[in-house]
């Protein structure tokens, strides 16, 4: 399949590692151009995660969507909570029921505690278990300047970045089993820092605390918790937050001197979701394009 600007599901490998051919000039606009893609026609499944139902928060686009694609193919029935973007959900769910998937769409706020509590109930209603949580929502608001971060911006991006995740984790709990795993979306930005997102990459920072407090929490129960630190990758969310001239750049500062596909994320979310990472809990996958990060 060749790159297509009015198609995401078709593009190769080789369409976003020659990312700078088809980005020249990249808008600003509702119509990312190039488009992010969110499937690699080399990937195989192998039903590693059949029979499972996960909840995938942020599913309706970006990597999100990624993870509720490659989830799907390896089995998995999806529950795609999401706040905003219903026409994303909805091309989302069309694309998993496209690929044989039973799919749930449940939009809310996923800092709400009560709206946590009533996924989850809606997940065992539909399909009578929950087995992985994928903590991926969330938000940024960039600023110049911490005197220009108002509590109202600050205490949002908290709650939907951080308390999000452990009030899904905390309603979802009381269903997980051995076997189960929960994995959390972190940042780079946990470990570099970022200048612009100071709230923002203090939640990342929080998410990784977190992840290892309660991997150790729940490691004798036999649920897993991990996280995946992606770098700069092309969603939609870097047209909708940052200026033209920071877009245009955008992924240039790594060693790969390109940004990622949410299409490279998903396979590092099946392996924790599945037994392949059996051994493996507290740990962060840094998916960033080569930056060493120690982390």
């Amino acid at each position: 399949m060749g790159y297509n600007k009015d198609n995401f599901l078709e593009g190769t490998l080789n369409d976003f590692i020659n990312f700078e051919k088809v980005s020249e000039g990249l808008p600003k606009t509702e119509d990312q151009q190039p488009l992010p893609y969110y499937e690699r026609d080399d990937y195989r499944a192998a039903g590693k995660l059949k029979g499972k139902v996960a909840i995938v928060t942020g599913g309706n686009s970006g990597i999100g969507r990624a993870i509720s694609i490659a989830y799907t193919l390896e089995g998995a029935k999806i529950v795609i909570a999401f706040y905003g973007d219903q026409e994303g959900a909805e091309e989302t769910k069309a694309r998993l029921e496209e690929l044989g998937g039973e799919v749930l769409l449940s939009q809310g706020d996923i800092g709400d505690g009560a709206y946590c509590e009533e996924l989850v109930k809606k997940t065992i209603d539909r399909f009578g278990r929950l087995d992985i949580v994928v903590n991926n929502a969330s938000m940024q608001k960039p600023e110049e300047s911490l005197l220009d971060i108002t509590d109202e911006s600050m205490e949002k991006t908290f709650k939907t970045n951080i308390f999000g995740m452990m009030r899904l984790a905390r309603a979802a709990l009381p269903h997980l089993t051995l076997g189960s795993a929960i994995i959390n979306t972190t940042s780079s930005t946990a470990y570099e820092g970022n200048a612009l997102l100071i709230d923002y990459s203090s939640t990342k920072g929080a998410i990784v605390s977190f992840t290892r407090s309660l991997s150790m929490n729940l490691a004798k129960q036999g649920i897993r918790v991990n996280a995946v630190a992606p770098g700069p990758i092309w969603t939609p969310l870097i047209t909708d937050t940052f200026p033209d001239e920071s877009v245009k750049t955008f992924g240039k500062n790594t060693p790969m001197d390109r940004p990622g596909q949410p299409a490279e994320m998903a396979s590092a979310y099946v392996f924790l979701a599945c037994n392949d990472s059996s051994y493996m809990t507290g740990q962060v996958l840094h998916l960033n394009g080569g930056v060493i990060v120690n982390g």
